[in-house]
């Protein structure tokens, strides 16, 4: 009688604790901004073209103004092919991977942040 007892205790505090109400929160991933997600990617890829300091002379995507500007275009040419007329990035012969197009586009989705 005693373990009847004991197990039916045990039952009720797990049926207890299994209340449908309680629901998971779904947390929204964080935005994306230009310093934490942004800068880096455009280092790495629009060298040495758009970035001043590493010998560029085209417009200098190392600021947030410039890439918030101009991010439409970005993408555009981005997704372009490398055959075609305005493809970047212009010394690439391959595209930047989906992820990373990606990541402009979340960017662009987000708002535009810079910090």
């Amino acid at each position: 009688m005693k373990k009847i007892l004991v197990l039916t205790f045990i039952v009720a505090i797990v049926f207890a604790n299994c209340n449908p109400s309680k629901k998971i929160a779904n947390v929204p991933p964080p935005k994306l901004t230009y310093e934490t997600n942004l800068q880096a990617v455009i280092m790495a890829n629009c060298v040495p073209c758009h970035i001043p300091a590493k010998g560029g002379f085209k417009k200098a995507y190392d600021n947030f103004t410039n890439v918030k500007t101009d991010i439409d275009e970005m993408i555009r040419r981005m997704e372009l092919n490398p055959t075609d007329r305005g493809f970047m990035p212009f010394k690439k012969t391959a595209k930047l991977s989906d992820s990373v197009v990606a990541v402009f586009k979340q960017w662009r989705a987000d708002g535009l942040l810079e910090k």
